[in-house]
């Protein structure tokens, strides 16, 4: 069975570049989400197997919707998805739940050996 893959970004290209590399490798996504509210709501409905999280969104951040997720499933399993120079954010996004991070704009290879490492804990 395909694991279940939810991305959250605010920038539609984004989302389909994450969607095009993760359903390539023979991931299921299971829905998408352009805030912080969506992306709330659809991890209730979809139950997904691991999140992509872009850190910078309006209304509420990235590391905001980890904390929240965190608190309704402490198994969660949410990668950030973050651009260069954000490296406090990214520090501040572990500690708020996240299992890991990759840097954009980023290299195929290095998101799915970043989705397999996370799954596979």
């Amino acid at each position: 069975m395909s694991k279940k893959i939810l991305i959250v970004d605010d920038a539609g290209y984004m989302r389909e570049m994450i969607k095009d590399i993760l359903g390539k490798a023979g991931y299921e996504i299971v829905g998408e989400a352009e805030d912080g509210q969506e992306a709330i709501a659809k991890y209730l409905q979809l139950k997904p197997d691991l999140v992509t999280m872009d850190i910078v969104m309006k209304e509420k951040s990235g590391i905001d919707v980890v904390k929240e997720i965190c608190k309704i499933d402490s198994q969660a399993k949410v990668l950030m998805t973050s651009a260069m120079g954000q490296q406090a954010m990214i520090v501040e996004a572990i500690r708020a739940g996240a299992k890991g991070f990759v840097i954009k704009p980023f290299r195929p290879e290095m998101m799915l050996e970043e989705v397999k490492r996370i799954l596979e804990k």
